[in-house]
């Protein structure tokens, strides 16, 4: 009899473990070898190359798999996502081709660098033609020469000449331009310009105005020379001691207070049309003139700067003679002014230094002029022709003495005082 228990006698069908149907006794079997998976390593081990006729169960036998991942390091690009992290999960992981990407351009960082970069070169650019434009002005008229000055008044007042100087002109454009080549220098335009709160207004100072000569002193000289009550044309006070003199007797005979002296010459009116390309003007009637050379047909039509210059000069074609002549240089100047300060001339180098260059070469100013005065009056001119701006003649009698034009003075001191209390001007001139 079997001492096992029921169900557990033996039977090839119900065997115990692995063999308790074995004539051997259990203990004597050996148990199924059963390999375990190594640890991971660091580095992949040696690899033992396949033997022929290798045991079953066996590392080597065909088709067997251990489980060990061989020839990859731990962590590396087989198993790796589009994060390139594989079982490491790092950013490099362990391919040794991977780039890092390029970041994304910091455009707001370059614009205000480049923003700050272009306010740096304008900054240099204007402050370099600053100093350049402010060598170039030939400040040389003292208006501290001038005695007995009326007291001042609101806005700004200057007084602009047109001279007939000759001076840095070749005798090529002497004959060119039909200036003559007379010595000194004479006026051939005299203007003020009141520059303020309601509006510019342009008054022309006809050359033939009978004016008194006041006391002065000697620009030169420095000596005091009394006055005598003589009377003699306007510009022939500009031809007997220069624009001082010129100041003195205006601010004498008008009562209104110069501010500022501004001159310029043939040579560099004509420089200045010619550098900006011409000035655009309506002629309204046809007219010729032999002494100033001027010959024009009636229309809309661009002066060069010979042209433009006889325009200004002529008087002789027309009946009202100077009168006539100050109107049609009130004209050209506001015309000169608006075509000028546009920019196509001013953001474009290739004409604003140019037309900076010809109009500051032939310039006198008074010693406490600045560019920016200057500049004032520029624009002012420009606005004469604007809806506020005013242009006329200074206000005559109609009368002569000694073939010279008498000023109305009620109206001239209605007007100053217009002027001097930045009043709207409502007096009408010639």
């Amino acid at each position: 009899m079997s001492d096992w228990p029921e169900g557990r006698n033996g039977g090839p069908g119900e065997r115990y473990g692995q063999g308790s149907a074995s004539p051997r006794p259990e203990g004597a079997r050996a148990m199924p070898h059963v390999r375990r998976r190594p640890a991971p390593q660091p580095q992949s081990p040696p690899r033992i190359p396949p033997q022929p006729g290798g045991v079953p169960g066996h590392a080597d036998a065909p088709g067997y798999d251990s489980g060990y991942n061989t020839g990859q390091v731990y962590g590396g690009g087989a198993g790796r996502g589009p994060g390139g992290g594989g079982h490491g999960g790092g950013p490099r992981g362990g391919d040794s081709g991977y780039v890092r990407p390029r970041p994304a351009p910091n455009w707001g960082r370059r614009l205000k660098v480049g923003a700050l970069s272009l306010v740096v070169v304008v900054l240099a650019v204007s402050v370099g033609t600053y100093f350049w434009a402010d060598g170039k002005l030939k400040r040389e008229v003292d208006l501290s020469k001038v005695i007995d000055r009326p007291s001042e008044g609101d806005g700004t007042n200057y007084l602009i000449v047109g001279s007939d100087s000759r001076e840095g002109m070749t005798d090529e454009d002497k004959k060119k331009l039909h200036t003559g080549s007379a010595e000194g220098k004479r006026t051939d335009s005299m203007m003020i310009l009141h520059d303020g709160s309601n509006g510019p207004t342009l008054v022309s100072l006809p050359r033939d105005s009978n004016v008194e000569i006041p006391s002065f002193v000697g620009s030169e000289s420095g000596k005091k020379y009394e006055g005598t009550g003589r009377t003699v044309k306007l510009n022939a006070a500009y031809a007997e001691d220069g624009p001082e003199l010129l100041v003195r007797t205006v601010e004498f005979n008008t009562g209104l207070r110069i501010d500022h002296y501004v001159e310029i010459g043939f040579g560099g009116f004509a420089n200045i049309v010619d550098a900006i390309g011409g000035v655009e003007l309506d002629i309204p009637k046809a007219f010729k003139d032999k002494k100033s050379g001027a010959d024009f047909q009636a229309g809309k039509q661009t002066l060069n700067g010979e042209q433009s210059l006889a325009f200004v000069r002529t008087r002789y074609a027309f009946a009202g003679s100077d009168l006539d002549r100050t109107k049609n240089q009130q004209k050209f100047l506001a015309a000169l002014a608006s075509q000028t300060a546009t920019p196509s001339t001013v953001l474009n180098p290739f004409k604003l230094y140019p037309t900076m260059g010809a109009g500051l070469d032939t310039l006198i100013v008074d010693k406490d002029m600045s560019l920016w005065s200057l500049g004032n009056m520029f624009f002012a001119m420009k606005g004469v022709t604007g809806g506020d701006g005013t242009s006329m003649n200074i206000p005559l009698t109609g009368q002569s003495v000694n073939g010279n034009l008498v000023w109305d003075k009620d109206k001239v001191k209605q007007l100053v005082e217009q002027l001097r209390n930045d009043d709207k001007v409502t007096v009408k001139g010639s």
